[in-house]
């Protein structure tokens, strides 16, 4: 059993930056790919990007990319979302996510029903 706690979630003005933490517990860090979902009110969760075991090769979503940012040490067991120029459609909850098999594979890492384990989210809110 693996567990997930977010945390550095808040307001934040566009055009700024913001990084945004996932410490895991209970589990072989290393050997997982980790991957960053957000979901906004009334909208389905979606995908901001995957990092694997290993390499640390990342994908990202065509929405966030070259504008997020995604992470890890292993040695502190965390994942990190770097976000840079926040957009107001960015505000959602985050959330970190844990794939035992380790790759992220670009046909199936924005499949949520792949990953096992899910931290409780944090909140990022983008307004000036």
């Amino acid at each position: 059993q693996v567990q997930l706690v977010e945390s550095g979630g808040g307001l934040v003005q566009p055009g700024s930056s913001l990084r945004i933490s996932c410490v895991a517990s209970g589990g072989t860090f290393e050997h997982y790919a980790m991957a960053w979902f957000r979901q906004a009110p009334g909208k389905k969760r979606e995908v901001m990007g995957c990092i694997s075991k290993g390499d640390s090769s990342t994908l990202y979503a065509d929405s966030v990319k070259g504008r997020f940012k995604i992470f890890r040490d292993n040695a502190k067991s965390t994942v990190y979302l770097q976000m840079d120029s926040p957009k107001p459609g960015d505000t959602a909850v985050y959330f970190c996510a844990v794939d035992s098999m380790g790759r992220c594979y670009r046909t199936a890492y924005y499949y949520t029903e792949r990953y096992e384990w899910w931290g409780q989210g944090t909140t990022v809110t983008v307004s000036a």
